[in-house]
């Protein structure tokens, strides 16, 4: 199979800011199609259809927030010139079109762009993970993190301790509508799989991943939903050859 891989990063990541290290998002600078589009959609579209329940997962209270995350999405879609978006298609930058199935919000999602997308609704103290698509994970395990607090999501993590779960989960609570944020992370890794639920790169030695010949970039964008308030966890995966 044939490598998909990024050119460059849209971001410096030789500069990453301290957790939670999130700054202003331009709401019209969301979603990004890259020069990896047409590789990443087309593992997209192989995950949804051989492997759905590792990569789909949606509790029936996160019904509503699906539902209007797809509506949200296509309103923006439309306003993009890389799109064409009429009432039960969608026209992509590859030239493929997507049918509009409201009955499969998180599957339609997952076709549209390459961004993955979590649900996160507050329950009791904590946001929960109440659905997502998830293709291309790095080191998780959709599975195993469906409907698990922020807190328990991020616990193989050394660096999000205790006073950085409080920290994000004030960052969720604060979150406006129409101020959305964003942040990115850097990670090495052996092999450019984008579906890569394995815990290895957490495991490996500082001089095994010395050898790394993999660059692993996540942008990460937070955005509130105005009417069911949930808070949407956005992830476009970029993965390079690291320079010689």
């Amino acid at each position: 199979m044939t490598d998909i891989l990024q050119s460059t990063l849209p971001f410096d990541h030789t500069n990453p800011r301290n957790l939670p290290g999130v700054q202003p998002l331009d709401p019209s600078d969301w979603i990004h199609v890259d020069d990896a589009f047409s590789g990443q959609m087309g593992e997209r579209e192989r995950l949804l259809r051989d492997y759905r329940s590792d990569v789909i997962a949606l509790d029936d209270r996160a019904r509503p927030a699906a539902d209007e995350l797809l509506r949200v999405l296509l309103d923006y879609l439309a306003q993009r010139d890389e799109y064409r978006v009429s009432s039960g298609t969608v026209v992509r930058p590859d030239g493929k079109t997507v049918s509009i199935d409201v009955d499969d919000p998180m599957g339609t999602l997952t076709c549209l762009v390459q961004n993955d997308f979590c649900i996160l609704q507050k329950q009791g103290d904590e946001h929960v993970l109440t659905g997502a698509c998830l293709c291309f994970p790095a080191s998780w395990s959709l599975p195993d993190k469906f409907m698990r607090p922020l807190g328990s999501i991020h616990e193989p993590i050394d660096s999000y301790d205790e006073n950085i779960a409080k920290r994000v989960q004030r960052l969720f609570d604060g979150l406006q509508v129409d101020r959305p944020l964003w942040r990115f992370n850097v990670l090495t890794y052996d092999v450019p799989t984008l579906h890569l639920p394995q815990t290895r790169s957490l495991e490996r030695s500082e001089e095994e991943r010395s050898q790394d010949r993999f660059l692993r970039s996540e942008r990460q964008t937070l955005v509130k939903l105005p009417d069911t308030q949930a808070v949407i966890f956005g992830i476009h995966t970029f993965v390079l050859r690291k320079p010689a």
